[in-house]
């Protein structure tokens, strides 16, 4: 697939990574002739300046063979006008854009993006995304990651297994014996630089993170039981009142109002504005100053904290005031990390969890990209291995076969089928039907043999 990119940045660089490794004909366009150079010279693309809503640039950039263009710069308005320019000049088939500014994405503007004005078919707010994955990890404490499927019937836990864990030792089969109401399936292990897909024989061990699949009623269930059990966070300090932190802010707020919260703001415009907003709550206490500083973490009270939030928009800051909070006993924390440099860092210093936003954008590009049976792609491990949501076609070859004649592929594991509101164990027994959606694990090196699980079979034709 021919895919031009607006913005070489981060998140730019990401996309193009994963797009090109996949083997689509990428280029790469941006203003900044350094960015350009680097993205050039580091991965298997094209690159071209210029203004990525400048016709002329699109053309130069291959627009009028291009199916996909993302535009993905730091200027809204940029990316949707390079949309509108893909779509009314070149008659490109897919148009992604990256919208941060919330004003546009009040639902009474929605039609903004409609074919006959913006044609954009997917919008990306990264903030909105990675600020309801916070608050889902908040809602989830003892889990480090936490990525909902089906309409959130169904989530994906990410969880550290340290030597007090109950089950340490116990098998995959011996685990479902003991637990056989639980419908939870461990689809992957990341064991000492490694990734392994479990067989029902294989036993869990101390420093294990897995990811566990199970449907939602059974998520707070799972977690005593591979002793991750936390309660409810009630006194809360978020370093950083950007467009995530105050999003976060408000929605706890609003879903708990026994909450008391903390909200640290370097940029004393910002945090006076925040402060005028929601300290008129009377459980919100704003402080301008820096997140490093051990004098404004005091204030915070940190020391007293369930959870430290380290939302700023330097990864550094957010890597060592979280480091910070927890020597002054906050029980756990929580910070973004934009950079892969970074989230190289974020397991060896022990932070209790993370979130990286490029990896939130990525994923719903890739359904996009990959083709419409796909649901949702969610990369984890560093990109080594996908969760995926798949829809199950009438003709797809895994339909219709017991899961154990299927003949799956290695590096690939199912672990859950959803029919309608029933959620179904993938047991050797249990079918898939047309219509299924399965949510399931695979190594990122079996894509090929994923989409070849769920598309048309070539024996229909």
């Amino acid at each position: 697939m021919k895919i031009i990119i607006c913005g070489a940045g981060r998140v730019g660089r990401g996309i193009a990574r994963r797009l090109s490794a996949e083997g689509n004909d990428v280029t790469v366009i941006d203003v900044e002739a350094s960015l350009v150079q680097t993205i050039a010279d580091e991965l298997d693309v094209q690159g071209i300046v210029g203004h990525g809503s400048h016709p002329d640039v699109l053309e130069q950039a291959g627009a009028a063979s291009a199916e996909m263009l993302i535009a993905v710069t730091h200027a809204d308005e940029v990316n949707m006008v390079a949309c509108k320019i893909a779509d009314s000049l070149f008659g490109i088939t897919t148009r992604i854009a990256r919208v941060r500014a919330q004003s546009y994405l009040r639902k009474q503007y929605q039609n903004l993006f409609a074919r006959e004005h913006l044609a954009i078919d997917l919008i990306i707010s990264p903030e909105v995304t990675v600020g309801e994955m916070v608050l889902d990890r908040v809602s989830l404490p003892g889990a480090q990651d936490v990525i909902h499927f089906a309409d959130r019937r169904v989530v994906a836990l990410g969880v550290q297994l340290d030597e007090q864990c109950p089950v340490i030792g116990t098998s995959l089969a011996e685990l479902t014996e003991l637990f056989p109401d639980l419908t939870a399936v461990v689809v992957a292990i990341w064991r000492r630089g490694e990734l392994i897909i479990p067989h029902a024989s294989d036993e869990l061990e101390a420093g294990d993170f897995i990811y566990v699949i199970t449907g939602v009623s059974d998520a707070r269930r799972i977690l005593p039981i591979l002793g991750r059990e936390e309660t409810q966070a009630r006194n809360i300090v978020i370093a950083g009142a950007g467009n995530i932190g105050q999003f976060v802010a408000e929605r706890l707020l609003k879903e708990d109002r026994r909450l008391r919260l903390y909200i640290i703001e370097a940029d004393r415009e910002r945090a006076e504005r925040i402060a005028r907003q929601l300290e008129p709550d009377g459980n919100v206490v704003v402080l301008h100053g820096s997140a490093l500083d051990t004098e404004v973490l005091d204030e915070a009270e940190v020391g007293q904290a369930d959870l430290f939030i380290a939302l700023t928009n330097d990864d550094k800051v957010n890597l060592l005031s979280a480091l910070l909070a927890r020597q002054q006993g906050a029980r756990r924390t929580m910070s973004l990390i934009s950079s892969l440099d970074s989230v190289s860092l974020a397991r060896p210093l022990g932070l209790d969890s993370w979130i990286d936003p490029r990896a939130v954008t990525v994923s719903s590009i890739l359904q996009y990209a990959r083709g419409g049976f796909l649901r949702r792609i969610y990369p984890v491990f560093g990109e080594a291995g996908e969760l995926i949501e798949a829809e199950a076609l009438e003709t797809s070859p895994i339909v219709g076969r017991k899961l154990r004649e299927a003949e799956l592929p290695e590096g690939v594991r199912i672990g859950m089928i959803v029919r309608g509101e029933e959620l179904i164990r993938p047991t050797g027994e249990a079918e898939i039907r047309p219509g299924d959606d399965v949510v399931l694990f695979a190594r990122a090196d079996r894509r090929e043999d994923v989409a070849r699980l769920f598309r048309v079979s070539l024996e229909y034709f």
